[in-house]
């Protein structure tokens, strides 16, 4: 678990993620928390169910790379957004996240303080020497969020931005 000032984020494990998928408030029923609402795009749905899931149900010393974080405001004791890892670091020890806030917790800097808790994290990850990131062109508060956390930008594409962080630079 990671704790930020307002927030703390917790990783999902493979019993947590099914519940997570059934968006009915059996999560917030198991981890102690007033409920949220909450809907999963389709492209989470699909994440979850084709990658997410399949790879923590493999990876049980360090799923932490393979699942979904949650963050949960911890004044209110509810669940505000999501972080994921993609997947262990690779060859260049690089980890890639995605992540996204709930729309009734959007604009209060949250996702800023959610990936700032992920950089920290990952700081005392032995094999992770940078994070990486990739948002639409037009998605401005998922750029700031990076820009926010030193992320620069490394590559653009007609659509998207690709970003890099160097934990040791």
């Amino acid at each position: 678990m990671i704790e930020t000032p307002r927030l703390l984020l917790k990783p999902l494990n493979y019993h947590l993620l099914e519940k997570y998928l059934q968006c009915d408030g059996s999560l917030e029923i198991a981890l102690n928390l007033n409920e949220t609402t909450r809907s999963i795009s389709p492209a989470l749905q699909e994440a979850l169910t084709q990658t997410i899931l399949p790879s923590v149900a493999t990876q049980t010393a360090h799923y932490e790379y393979h699942t979904l974080w949650t963050a949960i405001l911890k004044e209110e004791k509810k669940m505000i957004g999501d972080c994921c890892i993609i997947a262990e670091p690779n060859q260049y020890q690089e980890i890639e996240i995605g992540y996204g806030t709930y729309d009734a917790f959007q604009g209060r800097g949250y996702m800023t303080e959610i990936v700032g808790g992920i950089i920290e994290w990952s700081k005392k990850q032995l094999l992770t020497k940078s994070i990486i990131a990739s948002t639409e062109k037009n998605n401005i508060a998922s750029c700031k969020v990076l820009q926010r956390n030193a992320f620069i930008k490394v590559k653009e594409t007609e659509a998207m931005i690709h970003w890099k962080l160097e934990l040791y630079a």
